[in-house]
C-alpha cells in the first residue's frame, strides 16, 4: 500500500485537493488574454495550483523561478534555458538569431540538459528584452504561452529600472499570460497594487487561502480510512489541530501518521498523531535550535507570545513599534504568517517552543 500523502515537491493527482473554486477561477482568467497575480505565503500550494490548472487545460507554459537567479543576466539566461525544456532547440534556434548577444550554448555531459550562458559583460536588461521577445515568438494567437514567473518579489534586487523594463515589454505581447507567484504579501502588493509602481493593476490580484477545514478534514480521513476505519476522522481533526490546515504541514504530518499504522510502529495505546508530532520534533531538534539561536531576545518574545498567547503583545520595555517592526521581519524571513492576525509558519517549531522553551 502507497502512502497517499505528498509534500516537499509538487502535488498532483491523486495527492491533490481541494482548491476547485480557485482552479475554476484561475482557468477563467487564463482563458483570457488578461494576466494573473497569485499571492500566498510559502508552501501554500501556489505552484502546485498552477501548474495543475495548465496541465487540466492542456496549455503550453514555461516556468521561471526567480530565485535561481543572481542577476538580470543570469534572468535572461534562465529564461531561455527553461524554454528548451519545452521547445525543441532546432525550433528555439532561429529565433536566438534576433539577440542582440549571441548566447553560448552546450551540453551537459553529466545530465545531457543543455546549458545556456551569456558574456559576463552584456547588458543584462538587453538581454532580458530579447528573452522576453523570444517568449513571443514561441506563443501564437490561437494558443498563448502560459509564463509562470516563481517568487516574483525577488526581480526588485536585480538592476534598477528592471520592474519598468519588464512592464514596458510585457504591456506590448499579445501571445502571453503571464502568472507572477509570491510569498512576500507585502512586496507583493507594493508591485502590483501601489498606483506608482509600473505594474500598477497589471493583472488580477488573488490571494490563495488555506484549504477549509471541513475539505481538509475529509481528504485526510479518506487517506487513513484503510488502516484505522471509524478513527480516521477522530485523527484527521486531531492532525489539523496542530497544522491549522496548512497544506504542507499537514500533508506531512499525515504522512507521518500513516508510515506509524501502516508499518505497525505503535502501540494500542499510543496516539498516533501525538507520535508523529514528537516524531517531526526529534527529527528537526538541532536545526530549531539553530534557528532559535539565530533570534535576538525582541524576537524570541514575539515567538513565545504567539505560542502562549496567541498573538502579539507589547511588554517589558520594546515599544509597539519595535514589536511590529519585528514581526514584519519575520513575517518576510518566512517564520511567521500574517493572515487576519500573525502565525508561526511552521507548527511543529510552534510546538517545539512550547516544549523546549517555555
Amino acid at each position: 500500500m502507497e502512502n497517499p500523502f505528498k509534500y516537499g515537491s509538487v502535488v498532483e493527482e491523486p495527492y491533490f485537493t481541494d482548491r476547485v473554486e480557485e482552479l475554476k477561477t484561475i482557468k477563467q482568467f487564463l482563458n483570457s488574454p488578461n494576466h494573473l497575480i497569485l499571492i500566498s505565503p510559502r508552501r501554500f500550494g501556489k505552484t502546485s495550483l498552477i501548474l495543475k490548472a495548465i496541465k487540466d487545460m492542456n496549455r503550453s507554459y514555461v516556468f521561471v523561478n526567480i530565485q535561481k537567479a543572481v542577476s538580470t543576466s543570469d534572468l535572461a539566461a534562465l529564461i531561455v534555458k527553461e524554454a528548451l525544456k519545452k521547445y525543441p532547440l532546432e525550433r528555439i534556434k532561429s529565433f536566438l538569431k534576433h539577440f542582440r548577444i549571441v548566447p553560448t550554448i552546450s551540453i551537459n555531459p553529466v545530465t545531457d540538459g543543455i546549458d545556456f550562458s551569456f558574456v559576463p559583460s552584456a547588458d543584462g536588461l538587453f538581454l532580458l528584452e530579447d528573452a522576453l521577445s523570444l517568449l513571443e515568438r514561441l506563443g501564437s494567437n490561437n494558443d498563448r504561452l502560459i509564463v509562470v514567473f516563481d517568487e516574483f518579489q525577488e526581480i526588485l534586487q536585480f538592476d534598477k529600472g528592471i520592474d519598468k523594463k519588464l512592464r514596458a515589454i510585457m504591456q506590448e505581447q499579445q501571445k502571453i499570460n503571464y502568472v507572477f507567484l509570491g510569498s512576500q504579501e507585502s512586496m507583493m502588493t507594493g508591485i502590483f497594487e501601489k498606483a506608482k509602481s509600473p505594474f500598477y493593476h497589471f493583472g488580477q490580484l488573488m490571494h490563495l487561502k488555506q484549504i477549509p477545514f471541513d475539505d481538509f478534514k475529509q481528504y485526510i480521513a479518506a487517506g487513513l480510512q484503510p488502516l484505522v476505519r471509524e478513527k480516521s476522522e477522530d485523527l484527521a481533526e486531531k492532525i489539523l489541530a496542530i497544522t491549522a490546515c496548512h497544506p504542507y504541514y499537514t500533508q506531512q504530518l499525515s504522512a507521518v501518521v500513516w508510515d506509524l499504522l501502516c508499518y505497525n510502529k505503535i502501540d494500542r495505546s499510543e496516539d498516533p498523531v501525538r507520535k508523529a508530532l514528537a516524531q517531526l520534533i526529534c527529527l528537526h531538534d538541532l536545526d530549531y535550535e539553530h534557528l532559535w539561536s539565530s533570534f535576538n531576545l525582541n524576537e524570541r518574545r514575539i515567538l513565545k507570545d504567539l505560542v502562549i498567547k496567541g498573538k502579539l503583545s507589547t511588554r517589558d520595555g520594546f515599544p509597539a513599534s519595535t514589536t511590529y517592526s519585528a514581526a514584519l521581519r519575520l513575517t518576510k524571513e518566512g517564520y511567521l504568517i500574517k493572515t487576519d492576525t500573525y502565525k508561526i509558519e511552521d507548527p511543529f517549531f510552534k510546538h517545539w517552543i512550547l516544549e523546549k522553551r517555555n
